[in-house]
């Protein structure tokens, strides 16, 4: 029912940044929570960071200081500011929508792919 599209990935050296752009489907939409996560080659899905209805974030202790999420409702878009990037950034990093207040997701996008180089 909701579709959701990451942009913004690319390459960029050690220490850049880059910020991420997820839209979704409508011009009304409403979430309790929005999240990104990424996926490495060879590892597991891992969370990065989510942004609750009213503003409230949590970060992955690996991002911590360094990444930035926010949401601008009127738009129905998620971003996420990434400063200070490192190799082992790279991934494929997913934006997900949760439509109710037990933080399951509900509604991913397709991933946008992001290569820190040395």
């Amino acid at each position: 029912q909701v579709q959701l599209v990451e942009s913004g990935g690319g390459l960029v050296q050690a220490g850049g940044s880059l910020r991420l752009s997820c839209a979704a489907s409508g011009r009304t939409f409403s979430s309790y929570v929005m999240g990104w996560f990424r996926q490495a080659p060879g590892k597991e899905r891992e969370f990065v960071a989510h942004i609750l209805w009213n503003g409230n974030n949590y970060y992955a202790d690996s991002v911590k200081g360094r990444f930035t999420i926010s949401r601008d409702n009127a738009k129905n878009t998620v971003y996420l500011q990434m400063n200070s990037l490192k190799p082992e950034d790279t991934a494929v990093y997913y934006c997900a929508a949760g439509l109710n207040s037990d933080y399951t997701y509900d509604y991913w996008g397709q991933g946008t792919q992001v290569t820190v180089s040395s």
